[in-house]
């Protein structure tokens, strides 16, 4: 399979000397082995991953490295490759939007030799006309994304490292809607953040209000009412 250069390139950045490249282990092929150490580059659609990092994770150390671009850039092309115009996107990525991909395996974060390094980058996003596809777009397919930076990073490896990344503000009780409000997303993701909090025993439910449950962080649980 061709490379995508986004992969490529975060592979590159992250390597160290004495890292092995695609290594070949328990009939899976590694992005990079560095010691006891598995890693695993993953841009996008978790859920192709589970069974592999499920597999590897029962005799090995496994992190899975990825990259949320918190400032991307569209890049218009024409069909002979010439760029046509170059315009900051408005939308900004944040580490919460892990949760979005986490939802296949949140279950994995309470494993001991599980780790999660985010990557907050700067990217390229290239788009190419096609008028039979992305009618969503308008007919511009995304053709490639290309690292231009990582600013940040920060390794998620246990429960309350999840739960650390809410924001501050959230209150210490709040529901899916009070966490839409304070990460300033569709409440799609607040739900899949509450999903994947709730599965590895980070926060619980102490109640409802009306038909909406109502969350609290893990050390401020108290049993759900009936």
């Amino acid at each position: 399979m061709r490379e995508k250069p986004l992969h490529a390139a975060l592979k590159r950045w992250y390597a160290e000397d004495g890292d092995l490249l695609e290594e070949p282990v328990d009939g899976f092929v590694i992005d990079l082995v560095r010691d006891d150490l598995l890693i695993e580059i993953q841009t996008r659609g978790f859920s192709a991953m589970k069974r592999k990092l499920t597999e590897l994770l029962a005799g090995h150390a496994v992190r899975l490295v990825h990259p949320i671009a918190v400032e991307r850039w569209i890049v218009r092309i024409d069909p002979t490759g010439a760029v046509i115009s170059r315009r900051k996107s408005p939308k900004q990525g944040a580490a919460v939007d892990l949760f979005a991909e986490l939802v296949s395996f949140p279950e994995l974060v309470a494993h001991p030799g599980f780790s999660i390094e985010v990557l907050l980058t700067q990217e390229e996003e290239v788009r190419r006309f096609d008028g039979t596809r992305a009618w969503r777009r308008r007919g511009w397919v995304v053709e490639e994304r290309r690292l231009l930076d990582v600013l940040d990073r920060l390794v998620v490896d246990s429960p309350a490292a999840l739960a650390s990344l809410l924001p501050d503000d959230v209150p210490p009780v709040f529901t899916t809607a009070d966490l839409a409000a304070t990460f300033r997303r569709h409440r799609r993701l607040a739900q899949q953040t509450a999903y994947c909090l709730r599965r590895v025993g980070a926060i619980g439910m102490v109640g409802k209000d009306g038909n909406t449950i109502v969350y609290s962080r893990l050390g401020d649980t108290t049993p759900a009412s009936e």
